[in-house]
């Protein structure tokens, strides 16, 4: 397993860009300051910090909403094989509110840790050879 990213899910993705991007200094991915989504990279390390608009998330768990009182954050894992790794903690205790699932690029599912984080496991299919 390895870290992918940190996300944030944000409402004001403008203002979220401009602070990772131009104060912080962190690198953009590709450059989408009106969103909905972009990774930021340190100089070093594959890991990095993402912002996602808050509506766009909310549009797959329903819970989300528009307001910012709960679900701050979402924690992404990148995992070689979703099927198998969704089935062992399933049966460790583990509750799936989404998926596994197809997105455009990638297979995702979707699991709350016990205080109600987010966190979003991800096979990157390009990877597979």
């Amino acid at each position: 397993m390895e870290l992918a990213q940190v996300r944030l899910l944000v409402t004001d993705f403008a203002a979220c860009y401009r602070f990772y991007a131009e104060v912080l200094g962190l690198k953009p991915q590709s450059g989408a300051a009106d969103g909905p989504y972009e990774k930021f990279s340190p100089a070093t390390g594959s890991a990095g910090i993402a912002l996602q608009d808050r509506a766009m998330m909310a549009e797959v768990l329903d819970e989300l909403g528009d307001s910012a009182d709960g679900h701050r954050s979402l924690v992404v894992l990148r995992v070689d094989d979703l099927d198998a790794y969704c089935e062992r903690i399933t049966a460790r205790g583990a509750t799936l509110l989404h998926g596994p699932a197809m997105t455009d690029r990638m297979r995702v599912a979707h699991l709350k840790d016990p205080e109600g984080n987010l966190v979003e496991l991800q096979e990157w299919l390009l990877l597979r050879g």
